[in-house]
């Protein structure tokens, strides 16, 4: 644990830090307003994201702890962090020595009126991120575990920092986070000079660069803490609500989460200001840092928001604000029957429906008429994978596909075996029934290495999963290959939700091509597919071999990480002297590395020569026929085709 305001060497000044204002912006707003839910900061490695978070503790006011004031702290939560870690556990110490169950607190409590600082936030596991957004949008942590009921205050900037190289949250784990913004190096040559000479003048003399900025970081935390002070008595006025609804409602997000952190976000921009309410000028910047990140449902929409449907939206708020201010009661009428008094005149007629008449009928969008590559060219309901597991119980990264031991899972129960950690109540009751007979009246209670008690823990880890994709001229037809860039590109969706790692190979021409090595970011993949380039002879042995090569290298720098490859081919191997026989040869080789495998095969048309089959067979591994591709029946074939790596 860091903290922001201790140790003998100054941080870097926040007034200091150069190009990344909307940044700035976003932490400052959130130290104002904490219950706005905290910062995502999405960037590439090397824009001084940790610099700005850390930078941002030393601006807190000062926190009264009951023994005077002391500084904010900057807590850091590492991503192997255990939930123990993180919300608290029994006091083991006070356990074993006064036999009394008390309550140790955990990060969040450290963080309490502080910042709270995850980096590679999207490497967390997912069970942890739930419980840090949690405790940011209550402000309390709730712990209910090892026979101990607590409740803390846990008011705190959160702060995420991720690469999205690295792989991307899930757009439920997106939402939570009140704001987001993405950072990017400046590619103006004054600025990166600016920002390479300040680096090198602090490091020079920490001390003395610090110093020249301490009027305006001192400057910066007198207007935070005013802000915070006046924040309850901003105005928030039906008008500009209006308009804050009528914006997210533009942006069709999901839930109230946005309008509620839009209208929080606006509140604390005016009293940042120093305003006494909320204008139009404040909602135009939160949105632009509400609603980009909740735009994105599906892992490979880009993120962002686009400048002209901003203003769009903010026009038709706007009329939506104007035209909801109250008219002025007309004058009451002295002539009950006059005009517009007495009783209603009668209707001419039965009205028409709407849309009856003469009009044109609406055409279904979904009807037949459709042509059939254009639906097969995004994947459909039949493409809706979800259960590719791999049998048995690995050990590798945390993920949510194949079941795991974890030292991040959830305890299952103690065990005599070693463990992943202590488990305590385990070891507590194991040690209660032998106390009399060890002769204990009162104090510490009296343990034996018997009693000790390890935590089972099991989880949920993510797999390597390499696509071979034939992309040769068998396949070229554009029917077919949307099929399988469709189905290819489902299969990729449902990597991203369980934390994998893909690689994409293809197969056309003379060779296999790795087009994408293992990563975690799988929108880059589809990205890969969206200009696929095919035709040409069916290089099948070179994809086996090439797909075994991918496997290999990577369990030297992964090697808890277990592999599952996923061929689409037709499988008719050509080029070479008998091409056939050699991608058969290349399957079993393949096989020999324990890999788990599924052929899907893509062949089409009434003659079937069965070639995928056959390869399917060498591979040891499921066989399944593209337009079979459905959720429960590739879960069946993937665990009855890798079966035998259970034991």
């Amino acid at each position: 644990m860091a903290q922001a305001g201790t140790g003998s060497e100054p941080g870097f000044p926040f007034s200091a830090i150069v190009g990344q204002d909307t940044l700035r912006l976003a932490l400052t707003l959130c130290a104002v307003h904490p219950g706005i839910g905290g910062v995502l900061v999405r960037g590439e490695k090397g824009t001084a994201k940790s610099t700005v978070v850390r930078a941002l503790a030393a601006l807190l006011p000062p926190v009264d702890d009951g023994n005077g004031g002391r500084p904010a702290r900057l807590v850091e939560l590492p991503v192997g962090a255990t939930e123990d870690r993180v919300v608290g556990s029994l006091d083991l110490e006070k356990v074993l020595r006064d036999g009394e169950r008390a309550f140790q607190p955990g990060l969040l409590a450290a963080a309490h009126d502080g910042v709270l600082y995850v980096d590679e936030v999207n490497l967390l596991h997912d069970h942890l991120v739930d419980v840090l957004l949690d405790a940011a949008a209550m402000g309390r942590v709730h712990i209910e575990r090892d026979g101990v009921s607590h409740s803390h205050p846990a008011r705190f900037v959160l702060v995420g920092t991720m690469n999205p190289e690295e792989g991307e949250l899930r757009p439920q784990l997106l939402d939570r986070f009140g704001l987001a913004v993405d950072v990017a190096a400046s590619r103006e040559v004054d600025v990166r000079m600016q920002v390479v000479r300040r680096r090198l003048d602090f490091e020079a003399d920490p001390a003395g660069f610090a110093a020249r900025y301490a009027d305006e970081d001192s400057a910066l935390a007198r207007r935070i803490a005013a802000a915070r002070a006046a924040l309850p008595a901003i105005e928030l006025s039906d008008t500009e609500l209006r308009r804050i609804a009528a914006l997210c409602a533009s942006f069709d997000v999901d839930g109230m989460r946005a309008d509620l952190v839009l209208a929080r976000t606006a509140t604390a921009h005016a009293a940042w200001r120093g305003a006494d309410a909320v204008a139009e000028e404040d909602v135009r910047i939160a949105a632009e840092l509400t609603l980009p990140h909740r735009r994105r449902r599906d892992p490979f929409d880009e993120p962002g928001l686009d400048p002209q449907q901003l203003e769009d939206a903010m026009r038709d708020a706007a009329e939506q604000a104007e035209q909801s201010q109250p008219e002025p009661d007309p004058e009451p009428d002295p002539d009950p029957d006059g005009p517009g008094g007495g009783t209603p005149e009668p209707d001419d007629g039965p009205q028409e429906p709407a849309g009856s008449g003469d009009e044109e009928p609406r055409q279904d969008v979904s009807a037949p008429g459709r042509a059939p590559e254009r639906q097969a060219a995004a994947p459909s309901a039949q493409f809706k994978t979800r259960l590719l597991t791999i049998p048995g119980v690995g050990e590798g990264a945390p993920g949510r596909r194949s079941r795991s031991r974890s030292a991040q899972g959830r305890t299952v129960r103690p065990t005599t075996e070693p463990g992943r950690g202590l488990h305590l109540v385990g070891t507590l009751f194991a040690a209660a029934e032998h106390q009399v007979a060890r002769g204990r009246r009162d104090g510490r209670m009296l343990l034996a290495p018997a009693d000790i008690r390890g935590a089972h823990r099991e989880g949920r880890e993510g797999n390597l999963v390499v696509f071979v994709v034939d992309a040769s001229g068998s396949m070229a037809a554009r029917d077919r290959l949307s099929a399988v860039t469709g189905a290819v590109v489902s299969l990729l969706r449902d990597a991203y939700q369980r934390r994998d790692k893909v690689a994409v190979i293809t197969v056309r021409g003379a060779a296999a091509e790795l087009v994408l090595p293992p990563t975690s970011s799988v929108d880059v993949a589809v990205r890969r597919l969206r200009s696929l380039r095919t035709g040409g002879k069916t290089p099948l042995a070179q994809g086996f071999l090439k797909a075994r090569e991918v496997v290999l290298r990577e369990k030297v720098r992964d090697p808890q990480r277990r592999a599952m490859v996923v061929a689409l081919t037709d499988g008719r191997a050509t080029g070479g002297t008998d091409p056939v026989h050699r991608a058969r040869v290349a399957a079993t080789l393949l096989a020999g590395e324990s890999v788990a495998s599924v052929v899907v095969d893509c062949e089409s048309g009434m003659v079937r020569l069965g070639l995928a089959r056959d390869l399917a067979t060498a591979l040891r591994g499921a066989y399944i026929r593209l337009g079979e591709l459905s959720a429960e029946q590739v879960a069946g074939v993937v665990r009855a085709g890798t079966s035998k790596l259970a034991a």
